[in-house]
């Protein structure tokens, strides 16, 4: 499961002006010019400037401060400072999303992918797959920032039957986790 693409669009349109903010302000990667829907950035600079940010929220607010922007695209921004940063088990793809477990605390989130799915993205991976990952809310649903890192680690048979009890368990008692 995907957002529908002018939701994609509109994620993209808010996330790059913020990524150029940060940039410029703080000179993460200072060489790579502006980064534009169609022009990209690299993943290095991109993984680098996300992580300034995940790792200092309150740039969101002083971002947020100087521009200006419909309150729908505001909020949207200002809850991205309830970001998930971690180690994510991909666990299963289903048609709302795919289910990421966290590695730290066993948390469930049920994640939805931009323009294309995790199964679409890892497809021929091996289920469970590890990965580092960002979990953002958008619009009543949880997604990524862009940047998800696979770690190429098989899984044992044991774990991967823990991974599925975690979910199910999960499932179970209205634990999966489909907003933030």
């Amino acid at each position: 499961m995907t957002l529908e693409r002018k939701e994609a669009e509109l994620l993209y349109s808010l996330w790059f002006p913020l990524m150029n903010f940060v940039n410029k302000k703080y000179r993460i990667c200072p060489g790579i010019g502006k980064i534009a829907v169609g022009k990209g950035v690299s993943l290095p600079d991109a993984k680098a400037i996300a992580s300034y940010i995940w790792n200092h929220t309150e740039i969101i607010d002083e971002y947020l401060a100087k521009t200006d922007l419909p309150e729908e695209y505001r909020e949207i921004i200002a809850g991205w400072k309830t970001c998930r940063s971690g180690k994510y088990i991909i666990e299963r793809h289903l048609k709302k999303g795919s289910v990421f477990i966290s590695a730290e605390d066993c948390s469930v989130y049920m994640v939805q992918g931009l323009f294309s799915s995790f199964e679409e993205m890892f497809d021929g991976w091996y289920l469970p797959i590890l990965t580092e990952a960002v979990l953002i809310p958008f619009r009543g649903k949880i997604i990524t920032d862009g940047i998800v890192i696979p770690q190429r680690i098989r899984f044992g048979v044991e774990s991967t039957a823990d991974f599925k009890e975690v979910y199910m368990d999960a499932k179970k008692n209205g634990e999966l986790k489909f907003s933030m």
